[in-house]
């Protein structure tokens, strides 16, 4: 079970994590494309829907090689930023594949959304009236918090009753005031209720709430219902994988009853983030140390949270996997310890008490499902050098799709006489 992931996967292709530590160094971010594509697959085929799309949520990662992938698969993209638009733009998707969903965002940013032809949804009554000034007569969007939340954790539950994000649906007739006084054109409303959920039922009933909602305007182009499809993160203990088979029928049979009744061509979209991009990434790193403090075992490892941020943001779990550095077979007997990394803060942990193979200074260590939210919420904390990133194409190969940071990058932005201070 050790290794039933990666090597079920066929993972590392024509190499193993101890070829690719040694060629381009410790930690390292491997992604593997099969499983990329395969996960695209899984989402364009979800919801038998004829006017059915799906925008990949770039936060989760914004590697331009991997947007790439996902472009060629037939994933449009949602953007939070001017920096993902800039990069989904780069990437090759165009401007009618992006949409914007800001966040207490300034007009000018709103406007770099516009002025490049990117639907722009608005979060709040606020912004919604700033964008009417700067743009009267425009297309907009709006998010609406359908009142229900779901998520691994309190930190990423973005619908409900506490959260900042969109205008509470009993708001409505406060939109629709805005939109008149502006002359703005509504062209689709959009939710989001949080992020890892194993079980479809809250995601369902959110979308019911939207479907509601979407009756109190004319004439919308779309509706974007949000996503947070969770994945089994705890392969090793037997988790299952989220349904989407039986969950993508159930909201198929719903939006095209509703779709028959109330606008035949409207289009429905979803947002993957993590479901993409999760299980096609493993953080590699090395063993530097082990000792014991007060009972407990450590072992010390180059992988810090500003490598991998998760588990001391989320207490987030990810399942372990031991390469012997000398590529020998992994021991059978098993050991407790808490993994940390190198950072100098005492939350710098990646696994609390867990139960892993006998190994020893200088073996390579395997963090599974780390595509999602691991190199995109990377840092030069400590002024740490942020990992490589690495391809396994679809042939077994492998290339560099982004370098390791160097120490002159570290210096890259400073001016005047700072750096030579």
């Amino acid at each position: 079970m050790q290794h039933y992931f990666t090597n079920k996967t066929n993972f590392y292709g024509n190499t193993t994590p101890q070829e690719l530590i040694k060629e381009y160094g410790s930690p390292l971010y491997v992604y593997n494309e099969n499983i990329l594509r395969q996960r695209c697959k899984d989402m364009v085929n979800f919801i038998p829907y004829k006017n059915y799309r799906v925008n990949y949520s770039t936060k989760a990662n914004a590697n331009l090689e991997l947007l790439k992938i996902i472009r060629e698969e037939g994933l449009d993209a949602d953007a939070m930023s001017p920096g993902e638009i800039h990069v989904l733009l780069s990437a090759g998707f165009l401007p009618e594949q992006i949409f914007y969903i800001g966040n207490n965002v300034s007009a000018e940013e709103m406007m770099f959304a516009y002025n490049k032809g990117i639907t722009v949804s608005i979060d709040s009554l606020s912004q919604l009236k700033k964008f009417g000034q700067h743009n009267p007569g425009g297309k907009v969007a709006v998010r609406i918090n359908p009142g229900l939340g779901v998520g691994h954790h309190e930190k990423v539950i973005t619908g409900g009753k506490h959260t900042k994000f969109g205008i509470n649906s009993d708001l409505v007739p406060e939109i629709k005031k805005l939109l008149k006084a502006y002359e703005l054109k509504l062209v689709g409303i959009n939710q989001h209720i949080g992020s890892l959920f194993m079980n479809g039922e809250q995601y369902f009933k959110s979308i019911k709430e939207i479907l509601k909602l979407a009756e109190e305007f004319e004439d919308l182009n779309f509706i974007d219902m949000g996503g947070g499809f969770g994945i089994p993160y705890k392969k090793q203990d037997g988790e299952e994988p989220l349904n989407l088979k039986v969950l993508g029928e159930k909201i198929g049979d719903l939006l095209n009853k509703w779709a028959s009744l109330n606008n035949p061509n409207i289009r429905f979209i979803s947002e993957p983030g993590r479901y993409i991009v999760a299980e096609c990434g493993v953080l590699l790193g090395t063993i530097h140390a082990k000792k014991k403090n007060n009972g407990i075992c450590y072992t010390g490892t180059d992988i810090g949270f500003n490598v991998l941020a998760r588990p001391m943001f989320y207490g987030a779990w990810h399942d372990i996997e031991i390469y012997p550095l000398n590529g020998g077979v992994v021991p059978l007997a098993m050991e407790t310890v808490t993994v940390v990394g190198n950072i100098c803060e005492s939350g710098d942990i990646i696994a609390a008490n867990r139960q892993l193979p006998l190994h020893k200074e200088g073996d390579i260590i395997g963090i599974t499902d780390a595509g999602a939210y691991g190199y995109s919420m990377s840092s030069n904390y400590n002024n740490r050098l942020r990992p490589a990133e690495v391809l396994i194409q679809s042939d077994g190969s492998h290339r560099l799709i982004r370098r390791r940071d160097t120490l002159d990058d570290l210096l890259r932005n400073f001016t005047g006489n700072c750096l030579s201070c």
